[in-house]
């Protein structure tokens, strides 16, 4: 049986979302106004989630909307639903979340969406997996540091379509469960204002030299793609 498999990319602006879908993209995830990780990104309006959305439509292709951070109380019934409900009424395919009071909040109101838990939740095996699975999720984007043998397990224990980063950054916490941009510039990564401190130099034991000890190197998994689609 041939595998389905989707080429899925990011978009920081409106002209990267055009930008990808020309490339061949066959989805797209973008982040919009409120509530998205990349809160310093060239985020798109309103408008152009829903122009984004009735384009690739056209050509047969989806978009993804990030709300993947955690959320207030006062902020999930006063602003979530007024932002979610024109892009649900205009077909949005998906909602990629990281709070499960957002998932809990999207099921109850827009019963059709679908729910992918995003990587910022940490999902490390099938029982994590599992539990979105009772919740609603049809995609899971499992924690960047698993193997090929736990992303198989996933795929063999559980219904969900499973969403693997193929290039681009890696984050020196367990997917983005840090509070190290909070404590020492007082900007959450968990509100999507990250300020990236791992990736600056420092000093170990006072030595004189200033190296980048907590940066990781980006991933970038062309030479095993095969192995991965397989899993």
């Amino acid at each position: 049986m041939k595998q389905k498999v989707e080429l899925l990319s990011p978009a920081g602006s409106f002209e990267g979302f055009l930008a990808v879908i020309n490339a061949g993209a066959d989805a797209v995830y973008l982040g919009g106004e409120l509530f998205g990780a990349r809160a310093y990104a060239k985020n798109l309006t309103q408008e152009e989630i829903i122009e984004a959305v009735n384009i690739a439509h056209l050509l047969d292709k989806k978009v993804y909307l990030t709300v993947n951070t955690l959320i207030k109380n006062l902020e999930l019934y006063k602003d979530l639903y007024k932002y979610i409900k024109p892009l649900y009424e205009k077909g949005l395919d998906g909602v990629i979340v990281q709070d499960l009071g957002v998932a809990r909040f999207l099921k109850e109101h827009f019963p059709s969406i679908e729910l992918h838990s995003s990587t910022q939740m940490a999902v490390t095996g099938v029982e994590g997996s599992k539990l979105l699975e009772s919740y609603g999720f049809t995609r899971v984007v499992p924690a960047r540091e698993l193997d090929l043998s736990e992303l198989s397990a996933i795929r063999k224990n559980t219904d969900l379509e499973i969403e693997t980063f193929i290039h681009g950054a890696l984050c020196y916490s367990y997917s983005g469960m840090c509070l190290m941009s909070s404590l020492i510039g007082g900007r959450s990564g968990n509100r999507g204002r990250c300020a990236q401190p791992c990736r600056l130099p420092y000093r170990f034991n006072n030595e004189k030299e200033e190296k980048n000890l907590l940066s990781p190197k980006d991933i970038c998994t062309l030479d095993i793609l095969p192995e991965i689609i397989k899993a």
